[in-house]
């Protein structure tokens, strides 16, 4: 019997099987962790396994990252409230407005820390 490949869509017109968005996923979640890490915050990052990303702040609030495969979607639980973002083939984009992952942490990270940050992913040479 031949094994049904399941194609979902994403943002659009960008498919990806099960597998490919979980490598997605877990791979963004990563480069959020080093970003976080390489950054001026003082947070204690732990990832929970799963896919789940959880940052502590110095003064005890948290923030949650995580992949939600039936959505095919990163989520975010900040202070200020549930973000969505979905890949779109180039970039992870929030669902409600369009801002780019990395901007939107950038944004959310700096407001719940007190602290100014800009957060990206590494760049390969």
């Amino acid at each position: 019997m031949r094994e049904k490949t399941k194609m979902f869509m994403v943002a659009g017109t960008f498919r990806v099987t099960d597998s490919e968005f979980d490598a997605l996923a877990e791979s963004v979640i990563a480069a959020v962790e080093r970003a976080i890490e390489a950054s001026a915050v003082d947070a204690d990052l732990e990832s929970k396994g799963g896919g789940v990303l959880e940052v502590e702040f110095d003064h005890g609030s948290k923030m949650v990252i995580n992949r939600h495969t039936a959505a095919r979607e990163i989520w975010v639980a900040a202070s200020s409230g549930g973000f969505h973002f979905r890949y779109d083939g180039k970039a992870w984009r929030d669902t409600r407005d369009g801002a780019e992952l990395f901007a939107a942490l950038s944004r959310l990270v700096s407001a719940q820390s007190g602290t100014p940050v800009v957060l990206a992913p590494e760049q390969s040479a």
